[in-house]
Order: C-alpha cells, then structure tokens, then sequence
C-alpha cells in the first residue's frame, strides 16, 4: 500500500515533499502554494505534476490519505481542520497553531474524525536526540527535576518584515519560531509535567531598533524568557532570541538534571550539528559519557508518520503534545504582558 500525500506550503514545504518522496511507501500526488513561480518550481524539480494555488480546491479534487501543512502560522488550523474533515491524517509544521485555544480546536477535530494529527518537532528525530530520551527511560538521570532550554540568535530574524515578524500572522517571535523546538525537546526529555504556573518576560529593543532603521514591519518580540512550575515541583527555564548581544551566532543547548544524573542537548560550532552527554556518578566516581548514536540513517518527521500510519502504530510528537507546548507558550506571553505569574 502506498499512501497519498499533498503538501501545502512550499516553503518548508519543500522539505516536506523530499522527505515523503524518500520513503517506497509514500507519493507526493498533490503540492500546493499561493506563490507560482515557486509552485511551478518545486513542481518541476520534483516531478508533482498536479499543482494548485488553493489548498480548499486540492482537497476537493485529489483523492488524500496525509496532508503536509507547512504555511504561515496562521493558516495552520483552517488548513489542517479542512483536512481532518476531507478524511485526511495531518503533519502539520510547528507551532501547531497561533495559541492553545486554536490547537485544541486541531486536537479535538482529529479525535471527531478518527485521523491522526502529528507536529513537526524536527530535533526529536535528531539521532543525539533519540540517545538522550533513551537514556532517560532507562532511568540513567532518574527522576528529572529541572530543566533549562535555550535558543539564541545574534542576528536572525526570518523573513524580517514579513509575516514571521507580524504578530497576527505569526503569533509571536522567537519563543514561538525558535523557543517551541527547545521547549518541546525539554518537555519530551521530562516527561510532560503538568504545568502549575508560569512567570514570563518579552523585550523588543533590539528588534524595533533594526524595524526603524530598515523600514521594517516589527510587531513581535526579539527575546523571551520564562519559568515554569510544575505540579510535582519540577520547574523548566526558557529563553529565545533572534537579536542579542551574546558571541555566538546561533547557541543552541538543553539541560536536563535528574536524581541520578543530567544531560545536555546542544549544537556544535554554531551550527545545525548536535552532540549529547549524560553526567552521572558510578562507584563513587562522577562520569561524563557522550552518546555516538549508531550509525543508522536518520529518520525524520514525515518518514516517521508514514510508517505509524502503515503499520498501524502510534505516533510520536502527537497533537496533544503540540497544545500541551502551546499552553506553556500562551502562559509565558501572557504573563509577560500582564507582568505577573500566569497559573494553568
């Protein structure tokens, strides 16, 4: 059996397509995408031969088993929710939605529809990532009691001026693009703690400094910071950027401390490379071990979705996983905007 798949958004949808086109069991049959020089090209260098500028019109004409929802954030619910009701099962990019009201929404139309509803957490898949959650399980950093998970960039704002930085079309800036990978990777390394309460800070100096002398549209922070509390007394701290006065270029890093031991997640050089390391104490002795993952090929987001559909298996990075990160991410803009703790 081969399963149908559209893409919607070319983007980052172009990824997307390459990925589902690598699997033997999947068929990119549909692409679609408002701009058509670019639909015209990832069409021709994919060779997607069925191509349309409205996503409503693909759903209506092509017979669907999984849609790809890779558009601005804004667009991710309407989009995803006309999918779900066409029959299809969604892999819809991060964040899952603008804010957690818009999620559950997502959330409970796949729960309505019986079709499955997965988020692209893209450094879950990552191998360093999947040594770490595993050493985790087995119990090497025992229980996990605090968390810290960062995301800096010294200059980096995408798209600067267009819909990554407008808060409608958006929902925010660097906690919700860059803060949503750390925040779910700390989560999924923690075990997803019920939040208790969140305490959350959001500055646009730097970013409203370059809008003015660019010209630029600039309605969203440059750097968050948050802390969260969790009912079994578990706290998680965050911190995003796009504009900052740090060395590095891009810092990427997450810590996790346990009862037995910590770990940490972090980028290489400042690049998109990762490594991981596990401290413990053994025989009286303290031990830093760095995980080498087998050297099996990496298997990402969509390849991981068509299998859990094929082999009737769960998935991972499900929809409730994407609000649950969503509700952390509202309570910190929240309560940076009121300027007191935010309870859940």
């Amino acid at each position: 059996m081969s399963l149908k798949v559209g893409v919607v958004g070319l983007g980052m949808g172009r990824g997307h397509v390459e990925a589902y086109q690598a699997h033997p069991e999947a068929e990119v049959v549909a692409i679609c995408d408002v701009d058509e020089g670019r639909l015209a090209q990832v069409g021709e260098r994919y060779g997607v031969r069925r191509r349309y500028t409205d996503y409503r019109r693909m759903l209506e004409k092509e017979d669907l088993d999984v849609v790809s929802v890779a558009t601005p954030n804004y667009l991710h619910m309407p989009i995803t929710l006309a999918a779900l009701e066409a029959g299809c099962h969604v892999l819809c990019e991060k964040p899952l939605a603008l804010n957690a009201e818009e999620a559950k929404r997502m959330v409970e139309k796949a729960k309505e529809v019986g079709r499955r509803l997965m988020v692209n957490f893209s450094y879950r898949f990552e191998p360093v990532s999947l040594a770490l959650k595993d050493q985790v399980e087995r119990g090497v950093i025992g229980r996990p009691y605090f968390a810290s998970t960062v995301w800096h960039r010294r200059r980096g704002i995408p798209g600067f001026g267009g819909w990554f930085s407008t808060k409608e079309t958006a929902g925010g800036g660097p906690l919700i693009d860059l803060g949503v990978h750390r925040v779910d990777l700390a989560l999924w390394f923690m075990g997803f703690p019920e939040p208790e309460v969140a305490l959350g800070g959001t500055y646009d100096l730097l970013g409203r400094q370059l809008a003015r002398r660019e010209g630029k549209t600039f309605t969203v922070e440059d750097l968050a910071v948050g802390l969260v509390r969790f009912r079994d007394g578990s706290m998680l701290e965050v911190e995003a950027s796009w504009v900052i006065h740090r060395h590095e270029r891009e810092f990427m890093q997450t810590w996790v401390y346990g009862t037995k031991g910590g770990l940490v997640h972090r980028n290489l050089r400042e690049t998109y490379e990762f490594e991981g390391w596990v401290f413990t104490e053994e025989g009286g002795y303290l031990v830093d071990k760095q995980l080498f993952p087998p050297g099996k090929e990496r298997r990402n987001a969509m390849w991981t979705f068509v299998d859990s559909i094929l082999n009737d298996l769960p998935h991972p990075a499900t929809g409730e996983e994407g609000l649950y990160v969503m509700r952390i991410l509202d309570a910190i803009y929240e309560s940076a905007s009121k300027g007191e703790p935010v309870y859940f």
